[in-house]
């Protein structure tokens, strides 16, 4: 058997590996649950929805599903963060907030972010590569993403804690499970106690005030302290995991695939080939909703108080292997940063640092995987570490 043959199965492979790692019983559950039907109702989970035009009319449809009620986002994250976090918001005063933060991620600005937090560890990463070093992509990842965040959020920059930061984080966001409605009351006394440590610096931002940090943002937007707190809180906690988990995702589905090569050219497009991996990983594997009116999704009732799990990763993982070269159906496009109202504020940003590590990896030449270990028991899927190396190093 050629290499060519193997190497499409061995991404599945360790894709497969990567979720199992992260959830055990839960990716195995939903993949039978889908296997059933596009909706099928299930004990203690919920309303699982796996196709794809269905759950972007779910997510699209306010009226009817919601992120505040019962089994929402809110039942989990608002007695950590508190209740005005964007994640676990809905209305007037989501909408409110998100145009009021909007200018935090327009392309201009991610761009300019980008070259003033991530010049110099992405020089770095380059110069490393070339010089021999095995590099791993996870703790790359990590300072790229905690730079960013931290510049965003008004806290110091600080190198020797990113991966603590992301590990704490990580604890809080691994606390989630898909049969579990809420935290209980020890894990909520955990989690607030871990992003009370990580929050404290960005009270000194909040009270300095101006346009420039999230917090000032959201104090001149009338947010008391607290509430403020929360929301850094909630961006700590989403806006790095996207980053840690997808990029060396990123990286090894290319190398597995034999696409790395072709990428490192110069001439190559690097967008479809990040927006294939996007479908293929999901950076949010499920997304929860509340029923707040009678409804049905695909012929199944619901009813107020129910909970529905819009299985993102079946969805668009549905649509076949890795192929950047077709393009995506209108149903799954960035499905995985959601839809609607609550499309992830962050993309733009997320988007930028994906590009800019990957080219740094990519003008260093050509570059194979050494060495990989999957995360365990995260909520968001990925690797505990990715090394690579230097073809001609080696």
């Amino acid at each position: 058997m050629t290499t060519a043959a193997v190497r499409p199965a061995a991404w599945d492979r360790w894709e497969h590996r990567v979720q199992t790692s992260a959830h055990p019983v839960a990716y195995r559950l939903l993949r039978a649950i889908a296997a059933r039907g596009p909706v099928v109702r299930v004990p203690r989970v919920g309303v699982v929805v796996s196709d794809a035009a269905l759950a972007r009319q779910v997510l699209c449809d306010t009226t009817h599903f919601t992120k505040t009620g019962p089994g929402s986002p809110a039942d989990l994250w608002t007695p950590v963060l508190g209740p005005s976090v964007l994640l676990n918001m809905e209305g007037p005063d989501h909408g409110a907030l998100r145009r009021r933060l909007s200018g935090l991620f327009t392309p201009g600005y991610v761009a300019a972010l980008c070259e003033r937090v991530l010049a110099q560890p992405l020089a770095e990463l380059t110069h490393r590569l070339r010089s021999g070093e095995e590099v791993d992509l996870v703790r790359v990842a990590q300072t790229c993403a905690g730079a960013a965040i931290c510049e965003i959020v008004g806290l110091p920059v600080d190198p020797r804690r990113f991966a603590t930061a992301h590990a704490e984080a990580a604890e809080v966001t691994g606390m989630v499970r898909l049969w579990r409605h809420s935290m209980t009351t020890r894990q909520v006394a955990r989690a607030r106690e871990v992003l009370g440590r990580l929050t404290a610096s960005a009270v000194t931002a909040y009270r300095r005030g101006g346009e420039e940090t999230l917090p000032g943002r959201l104090r001149e937007l009338g947010l008391s302290e607290q509430e403020a707190r929360g929301a850094v809180g909630a961006f700590l906690l989403t806006g790095t995991e996207t980053l840690v988990s997808f990029v060396p995702r990123l990286v090894a589905i290319c190398h597995d695939t034999g696409r790395l090569d072709g990428l490192g050219d110069g001439t190559a497009d690097l967008d479809p080939v990040v927006e294939e991996a996007l479908r293929i990983t999901v950076p949010s594997p499920v997304m929860l909703r509340s029923v707040a009116r009678s409804a049905e999704i695909g012929g199944v009732p619901v009813e107020p108080g129910d909970r529905v799990v819009v299985a993102t990763l079946l969805c668009a993982r549905a649509y076949g292997p890795f192929a950047p070269e077709l393009p995506h159906p209108p149903e799954v496009r960035r499905l995985w940063f959601g839809a609607g109202p609550h499309f992830c504020l962050g993309m733009p940003l997320a988007m930028a640092q994906i590009r800019a590590v990957l080219t740094a990896v990519l003008a260093a030449g050509p570059t194979d995987v050494t060495g990989r270990r999957t995360a365990r028991r995260v909520l968001i899927p990925g690797y505990a570490r990715l090394t690579v190396k230097l073809r001609s190093a080696r």
